[in-house]
């Protein structure tokens, strides 16, 4: 007998409710049941019953069937196929053992063929009606409480269809009826005339019109009308989201009015540019900033020519608000997901290389150890890093990592001239001294590899900068040493003492004074540099006003200047420091910008403030109060004829400004900077193939995530000189990082010129050659010192990347270090001269003290050339 013939026999030998719950018939016609629950069915003729879901509102048909369907089968002697064990069994017995124990009738078992049906049938329903103990007593509280569910539900709303569609609607019953046979007769015709149906579950698409229709009893019954093309019409429940979707897949053109869909334009607008909605396709869903913006455009493209009156009531109700944000976030992730996908999930692979979060965890061997961390704090001159110094001399091992060359290269000097072996290691030179177990360095050559006993960083303030602060963070995190020593203001203490808690090692904090008082002249010079007196130092932010105020101070004072600023080589800096602290020298003022803050031992008297105005990025901006006091605090120092300082300035309407900087309290820094690794871009670099280096770092900007105590340090220097090196083929990533990374003043044209010339040379495997010759003749005019100085910056680069790429590749490693020696005493004589051709300062000159007018000294002051 085949599926085709069974569904009517069914029928007219049982009742309709278990004939709509047969479930199954295989394709070759027998019946499908596994563990004795609802199975799908499937006729010969290839047609599928399969309820969705046997939910709570159609439970009394479940466990009605759950009682009677082995029943039926058993006494219709039908072949029973079993998906689990693959095999057909042909008596009660096994389908009592392989339908989940069910329990039937055994009296049955014995029953001959012979036996008439009827008889057999009236038994089956006399045992199932007539008592309880066929149906076990766990299955006998479930139907109670199903039972008691179902009346509570009003109609079923949720069947579903699989493999094929119709056009003809299904009618489902409200189960508010009483679940016996006698009061669903009716759907013995409908599970007839649905046998041919074939449907699918995965394009389904539902619309409901209720009706009131009388059955054979007079009752009054909702009767809904579903059908596949014409989907749901309302939908009063908005918080299921996947069901909301699905209406609008499947949805018709919803044909918006135009009040209508400038409403829902405004709606879609607030979640585009509220931020809310970014933040969490971001932080959740890893859509970027780049397709959030594109994303929402197709979504709500999609969501104007699918929407149904009910959403669009619903969202107008709303309007722009963050309840119609929070409203239409899922939905935009279900598009999104199915639309952006491929997006989606290239951004995830980009985050997951470029995350720097937890980076303590970068340093394993460190936090393997429990270290101790000793803060020093206090303001300049206050004996912080001496203290550090000295017990940096008598471990057996230390480190000391300065900002500075010049820290380093003093470090170096002071602890070899009290017999401590030292070694050198900045960028530019390595000075290897033998059996030395003690190095200075730069912070940014430090090791993370080697274990020591001591290691210092100097200036820890500076791991809050906005260029160079991951440098002291990469220190602090990984070196290894049993006690490490923090120099620096008040103002990172906060933040030292939140990463000693990630890390677990200890902290110390020692206080510090100024050991000589600094005090606050509110007599400013006037303007006049007649009042230049020994010991003074001019501060300006300027290099060009630098040689302008040296030649008006010399002119109108019996003073020599000494000149310090960034650009001149260390040695040089170090030969003029040198010069002023002598005071046999006849060097006796001090002309400087801002490099004067750290680095160097100077005996100053006053500082003096000739403006607060540094030119930053494209704009003039007064300095921070933090540099104010690093720079201030230079005046008066223990051990020289200058105890006591002062700090003033150069014109009366700076006053006020300084006393506010001086009175300021110290800023906390809250943030350490961060930046990737050479391995990390590397693997981000693979995710980008074909990307400009310039390009790679943008996107890493973009993607990388930090945790709140970090920030990722700005890389728009490095992008300038990227440009540079992106235009050289044949060159690894390894390569071109090492180029990158070099010291080069991205200003300078014709230090942009060398690095690209020594990257052709390099990217051909050639030797590297330089292209200069040793300066000869005297130097007395800026535009010469200039290129001395562009020169010098030459020979550095040369030298650094003789250190940080194969030294076959720069075989004139010494002659760059013997010429640069010479362009630094060459420019130490140009300084010491006091006829520098030069352009004074452009400022108009300020009549008494003020900006405002010329002073009595017009013919001295900076506005013209002078001779």
């Amino acid at each position: 007998m085949t599926g085709v013939r069974l569904l009517p026999s069914f029928m007219r030998r049982r009742s309709a409710c278990r004939s709509l719950y047969v479930y199954a018939f295989h394709q070759r016609g027998i019946c499908v049941l596994s563990d004795g629950t609802p199975q799908n069915c499937i006729s010969s003729s290839g047609k599928r019953f399969a309820p969705r879901n046997v939910s709570d509102r159609a439970a009394e048909f479940q466990f009605y069937l759950l009682r009677k369907r082995l029943h039926s089968v058993c006494s219709e002697r039908l072949p029973l196929y079993d998906e689990g064990l693959e095999t057909s069994v042909q008596n009660q017995h096994d389908v009592h053992e392989t339908c989940g124990g069910l329990p039937i009738d055994h009296e049955d078992r014995a029953t001959s063929p012979s036996k008439s049906g009827i008889a057999r049938r009236s038994k089956c329903f006399r045992a199932m009606e007539g008592s309880q103990s066929l149906v076990p007593r766990h299955m006998q509280s479930r139907e109670r409480k199903a039972t008691l569910r179902s009346r509570r539900n009003r109609a079923m709303n949720d069947v579903s269809y699989e493999d094929g569609d119709t056009e003809s609607p299904v009618k489902v019953l409200d189960n508010n009826s009483d679940p016996l046979p006698d009061s669903m007769h009716f759907i013995r015709k409908e599970v007839k005339e649905y046998s041919d149906v074939k449907v699918n579950n995965n394009q389904e698409q539902l619309k409901e019109e209720s009706r009131k229709d009388r059955d054979d009893g007079g009752t009054e019954k909702q009767v809904k009308l579903v059908s596949r093309k014409e989907p749901h019409a309302k939908l009063h429940d908005f918080s299921d989201v996947k069901h909301i979707f699905q209406v609008l897949l499947f949805q018709k053109e919803s044909g918006l009015q135009k009040p209508d869909r400038d409403g829902l334009a405004k709606v879609f607008k607030h979640f585009l540019w509220n931020g809310w909605a970014k933040e969490q396709a971001l932080d959740r869903y890893h859509i970027s900033a780049v397709i959030f913006p594109k994303a929402v455009s197709h979504f709500r493209k999609f969501f104007f020519s699918r929407c149904t009156s009910d959403l669009k009531d619903h969202l107008l109700r709303l309007g722009p608000s963050t309840a119609s944000d929070h409203f239409l976030f899922p939905l935009f992730w279900e598009y999104s997901s199915r639309e952006f996908s491929e997006d989606i999930a290239r951004y995830k692979a980009l985050v997951e290389t470029a995350d720097l979060t937890k980076p303590h965890t970068w340093f394993p061997f460190a936090r393997a150890m429990r270290r101790k961390v000793i803060y020093h704090s206090g303001p300049t001159n206050s004996g912080k890093t001496y203290n550090a110094l000295q017990r940096f001399k008598v471990a057996s091992s230390g480190i000391y990592c300065g900002p500075l060359r010049l820290l380093a290269m003093e470090v170096y000097d002071t602890m070899n001239a009290d017999g401590v072996y030292c070694s050198l290691i900045t960028g530019q030179e390595k000075k290897e001294v033998p059996f030395a177990y003690h190095v200075a360095c730069t912070v940014e050559m430090v090791s993370t590899v080697k274990p020591w006993q001591v290691a210092i960083l100097d200036e820890i303030q500076l791991i809050a900068d906005e260029y160079r602060g991951w440098a002291w963070t990469r220190a602090f995190l990984g070196v290894q040493a049993d006690e490490i020593h923090v120099c620096g203001d008040p103002s990172a203490l906060k933040l030292v003492r939140e990463l000693c808690a990630v890390t677990g090692d200890d902290l110390v904090e020692h206080s510090y004074e100024r050991f000589e008082p600094l005090s606050i002249s509110q007599e400013s010079l006037q303007g006049r540099f007649a009042k230049v007196q020994p010991g003074d130092c001019i501060v300006t932010f300027s290099r060009k006003e630098i040689f302008s105020i040296k030649r008006a101070v010399e002119l109108l004072t019996k003073n020599r200047c000494c000149v310090i600023y960034g650009a001149l080589p260390p040695e040089t800096r170090t030969h003029q420091a040198k010069l002023f602290n002598d005071p046999n020298s006849g060097y006796d003022v001090l002309v400087a910008t801002d490099a004067v803050g750290m680095g160097l031992n100077l005996n100053i008297r006053r500082v003096i403030f000739h403006t607060f105005e540094k030119h930053i990025g494209s704009e003039m901006k007064k300095v921070s109060a933090s540099q104010v006091k690093q720079i201030a605090g230079r005046a008066g120092r223990r051990g020289t004829q200058y105890h006591a300082g002062i700090a003033t300035t150069f014109f009366s309407d700076d006053i006020p400004y300084l006393v506010q900087c001086m009175q300021e309290p110290f800023v906390d820094a809250h943030c350490a900077g961060l930046f990737p690794g050479m391995e990390q871009i590397e693997l981000f670099a693979a995710q980008l193939p074909g990307a400009t280096f310039a390009k790679l770092l943008d996107h890493f900007a973009v993607t990388c995530r930090v945790d709140g105590s970090f920030f990722l340090c700005s890389c728009d220097h490095l992008k300038r000189v990227a440009s540079v090196i992106d235009k050289v083929s044949d060159l690894t990533l390894e390569d071109k990082i090492s180029f990158i990374l070099a010291p080069v003043n991205s200003r300078d044209a014709k230090v942009v010129g060398a690095l690209l010339s020594f990257a052709l040379a390099y990217s051909k495997r050639a030797p590297v050659h330089l292209a200069m010759g040793t300066p000869t003749g005297a130097t007395r005019s800026v535009l010469q010192l200039m290129d001395l100085e562009a020169r010098h910056q030459v020979l550095s680069l040369y030298l650094w990347l003789s250190h940080h790429l194969p030294e076959e590749y720069f075989p004139q490693r010494e002659q760059a270090e013997v010429m640069a020696g010479q362009i630094a005493l060459v420019m130490g004589e140009a300084l010491a001269l006091s006829d520098i051709r030069t352009v004074l300062d452009p400022h108009p000159a300020r009549k008494n003290g003020h900006r405002n007018g010329r002073s009595h000294h017009a013919r001295t002051s900076p506005v013209r050339y002078l001779r």
